[in-house]
């Protein structure tokens, strides 16, 4: 189930097992990839992918910080959160939250430093109107 409400954009799997480590748990870089994931869907939905290859231009992540706080296992139910927080020349900050829902626990907590770039050149290049235009900016006191 996927959904967007107030600029927040929902994305609910089940973990599969292979996403469980030696540890017996979720390893740490599925979240990263679940970031990846959970950006580009929320992005599709809302019509930014097609604006910004229609731009020429593709998004590439600078860097990632996450802050794990439970275990997830094979099997969850995670509603994973995001939200775009800002925009400035050439960059965007989305954030995200990672919920199981069987019990509300906050798994992990992360941010994305997204940098709009150039597809032929490689280069950042300014956000467009027509790409900004499509989110709702959420504001600290509006994330969840």
């Amino acid at each position: 189930m996927d959904s967007q409400a107030n600029g927040i954009y929902r994305h609910e799997f089940t973990v599969p097992s292979a996403s469980v480590d030696e540890n017996g748990h979720v390893n740490n870089v599925e979240y990263v990839k679940w970031m990846q994931d959970t950006a580009v869907a929320h992005s599709d939905t809302v019509g930014c992918s097609r604006a910004t290859q229609d731009a020429g231009a593709t998004w590439v992540a600078r860097s990632h910080r996450i802050e794990y706080l439970r275990p997830a296992f094979a099997g969850d139910r995670i509603a994973a959160l995001t939200w775009v927080c800002n925009f400035r020349k050439v960059r965007s900050i989305r954030k995200y939250k990672f919920l199981r829902t069987t019990d509300g626990a906050v798994l992990a907590e992360g941010e994305t430093d997204w940098v709009f770039v150039d597809a032929a050149t490689g280069r950042p290049r300014s956000i467009p109107e027509i790409v900004s235009s499509m989110f709702i900016l959420v504001p600290p006191e509006g994330e969840p």
